[in-house]
């Protein structure tokens, strides 16, 4: 009986996975931040690019868009985190980028958006925060109503 339960919960708590939509050109780049989510817990959808992550973001609901800040031009991967945050639900975004600390972002709030590709545990703390605040937003907004 124990087994059983156990497996029913096992199956609960997988369709409670939040969704991260992954918006990646570079192959290795994206197999192993696909990878890592994955192994953090997280549902994850992939793109290649910003036509695909568009697509995906049009049939899906996201928790997190995490998007390559330099795909097909300099100005696609944000361009795809505009468009993310049009959306009803209200995703959570971040750029993905080689650099952890920022440099070369020139306000507070693009600072905010970095995620960084070198450190598992810092991805994964960063993800889970962004997330979290997403929730905290939706909550308060909910409140408000």
């Amino acid at each position: 009986m124990a087994a059983v339960s156990h497996r029913r919960e096992t199956s609960v708590r997988s369709l409670d996975l939040a969704r991260v939509l992954l918006i990646e050109s570079d192959v290795a780049s994206r197999l192993t931040l696909q990878t890592l989510l994955r192994a953090g817990g997280y549902s994850v959808d992939v793109a290649a690019s910003a036509a695909e992550g568009l697509s995906k973001l049009d049939d899906g609901i996201y928790e997190l868009v995490l998007s390559d800040e330099d795909m097909e031009s300099p100005e696609a991967g944000r361009g795809v985190l505009a468009y993310a945050r049009g959306k009803e639900y209200k995703p959570a975004t971040a750029l993905v980028t080689a650099q952890r600390d920022g440099k070369g972002f020139t306000s507070w709030k693009d600072r905010q958006m970095v995620v960084g590709t070198n450190d598992a545990s810092y991805i994964l703390g960063k993800v889970a925060d962004l997330i979290g605040m997403r929730a905290s937003r939706r909550a308060e907004r909910a409140l408000r109503q």
